[in-house]
């Protein structure tokens, strides 16, 4: 008798075999078992019923049961390799800090309704609001928490490329730019009636984003747009009366990104001219050209002062820049599958490889600690500043298809003027409450991702 089987165990399977022998129509092999086994006349019809059809639900349990554990067995190594690269504090738990929270599988929504593409996605400042745009010419405004679609506004004749939220202190406004050439403001106070048009550049107007005033009290609010577009030029807007009151000529080629400092002294520009500029908001005059990607620029991001300390000692630095300085650091995403992290004067500090296509988008974690990225391989990628900018985390297939743009909801504000600009989700001061004792801001871990798979995703803890 098998030593792995208790008597009553291997009589049981003894019997579970004769009976389905004998289902099978193979009575001369179970007459013949039951001979060599001992088993009598005991084993009648009632007994034969009783085990038929035992064996084979014990070896449908046991395939399953193997298929789980494969499951099972690849979840955890995956778990493990994620623990392997990851510091104590990175591991993902719904208690833990907002600091240290990166997205993670599944999504908290997958939001459907756009017919074509995804291209940009905005948070409004305050309330749970996402507004989303496509090349389906539409602009969708969801309930992130909810997961529920609110209302579809209309108005562009050609995809829409970029949108924003913010404006003129307590009067958010959402900001849009199409191919159509021009740049749309909408009311969300108004059910998001269109409140102006603004007519100017000369070719598809890429990217868009509200200037923040840093005025005191108000660093997020103000009056300035800045657009970027494929005519080669920046230009400034004010949205109450909708001049526009400065162009900004440097670029080459198509200027495909542009994003303003957290006081809205600096602008960061990048194109097809495949450098980066940084440019004196006020002024227009140029202070910095990046140049070392191979290929197009597809997005910049102005590193908020949480995370100078972090990216000083990587730029040689003994002191970390001042909290209340502006465009000390940038990254930069390129169709080249690099991610470049530069210091305000242009020195490269860092080229981050793994991505295996195009980098579409860049995002700051508002902590400081983590630069996210996520591109045309379908990835998202969190890479660790504390660690000489390994990426930590890598969320596999993300999306079914290219990933085009990733949002940081901005902080939640304490006792003080509600945040109406975005600069890449960084707060006030580009820091939670818990890091920053004096602060107002607390980091809310949420972030969106729009795709080519016509779907916006919301990643929550």
């Amino acid at each position: 008798m098998s030593q792995l089987l208790t008597s009553r165990q291997a009589e049981e399977l003894h019997k579970a075999i004769i009976a389905y022998l004998s289902a099978c129509n193979l009575p001369n092999s179970a007459v013949a078992l039951r001979e060599e086994l001992g088993i009598g006349d005991s084993f009648d019809d009632a007994t034969r019923k009783k085990y038929e059809g035992l064996l084979e639900k014990k070896w449908t349990s046991v395939v399953r049961l193997q298929k789980k554990i494969m499951d099972l067995e690849a979840r955890n190594g995956n778990l493990q390799q994620e623990l392997d690269s990851a510091t104590p504090t990175s591991l993902l738990r719904k208690n833990q800090d907002p600091m240290s929270w990166l997205p993670r599988l599944p999504a908290r929504h997958r939001l459907l309704s756009h017919r074509h593409p995804i291209t940009c996605i905005a948070f409004h400042p305050i309330f749970s609001s996402l507004a989303s745009g496509s090349e389906d010419c539409t602009i969708k405004i969801w309930d992130w928490e909810l997961g529920e679609l609110e209302r579809t506004v209309k108005g562009h004749t050609k995809g829409v490329l970029d949108v924003d939220f913010g404006g003129p202190r307590g009067g958010t406004l959402l900001a849009s730019c199409s191919s159509d050439l021009t740049i749309k403001l909408w009311d969300p106070s108004d059910e998001y009636k269109c409140v102006r048009t603004l007519p100017g550049h000369d070719h598809s107007v890429s990217s868009v984003r509200f200037i923040p005033s840093g005025a005191a009290g108000a660093p997020q609010s103000g009056n300035l747009l800045v657009s970027a577009s494929r005519d080669k030029t920046l230009r400034i807007w004010d949205v109450t009366t909708g001049y526009c009151v400065k162009t900004i000529r440097g670029h080459a080629d198509w200027v495909r990104d542009v994003v303003p400092s957290f006081d809205g002294r600096w602008l960061l520009s990048a194109g097809n001219d495949q450098t980066a500029r940084l440019w004196d908001a006020s002024s227009g005059e140029p202070k910095t050209t990046f140049v070392g990607h191979e290929h197009v620029i597809e997005c910049v991001a102005l590193a908020p002062p949480a995370a100078y300390i972090h990216l000083a000692p990587l730029a040689g630095l003994k002191k970390a820049p001042e909290k209340s300085s502006s465009a000390e650091f940038i990254a930069t995403g390129s169709r080249d599958k690099t991610i470049k992290v530069w210091d305000g004067r242009g020195t490269l500090i860092k080229t981050l490889v793994g991505h295996d296509n195009w980098v579409r988008s860049l995002v700051w974690h508002p902590g400081g600690k983590y630069l996210l990225s996520c591109g045309d391989d379908k990835t998202i990628r969190c890479w660790d500043l504390t660690q000489e900018c390994k990426c930590v985390k890598t969320i596999e297939e993300a999306h079914e298809h290219f990933v085009s743009c990733m949002r940081w909801a901005p902080g939640v504000v304490k006792d003080a003027q509600p945040i109406n600009g975005d600069t890449n989700g960084a707060s006030v001061n580009g820091v939670g409450k818990k890091d920053d004792p004096g602060g107002n801001v607390n980091i809310r871990c949420v972030i969106a991702t729009g795709s080519v798979d016509l779907d916006v995703k919301v990643w929550a803890s």
